[in-house]
């Protein structure tokens, strides 16, 4: 998929664990899993939202777009 999720990044930055982020967030610790593997297919604009807000960043430091190899996409 084209667009990566930068999660574990800001995570590392603040030096927060995925349980904290899920509880502050409001999401179970297995929802935020998949959106940080790249496995969700969405995102609420809310979970971004709030996302942002705790880590205190724009929607742009969390998700970018990589153009997909030819060969392989």
């Amino acid at each position: 998929m084209p667009i990566v999720v930068d999660i574990d990044v800001m995570l590392a930055r603040r030096k927060m664990s995925v349980g904290e982020l899920a509880d502050r967030v409001g999401i179970t610790p297995a929802n935020l899993a998949v959106l940080k593997n790249g496995r969700a297919k969405a995102v609420r604009f809310a979970t971004l939202a709030a996302l942002c807000e705790v880590f205190k960043c724009q929607p742009g430091d969390l998700l970018r777009w990589e153009a997909e190899d030819a060969a392989g996409g």
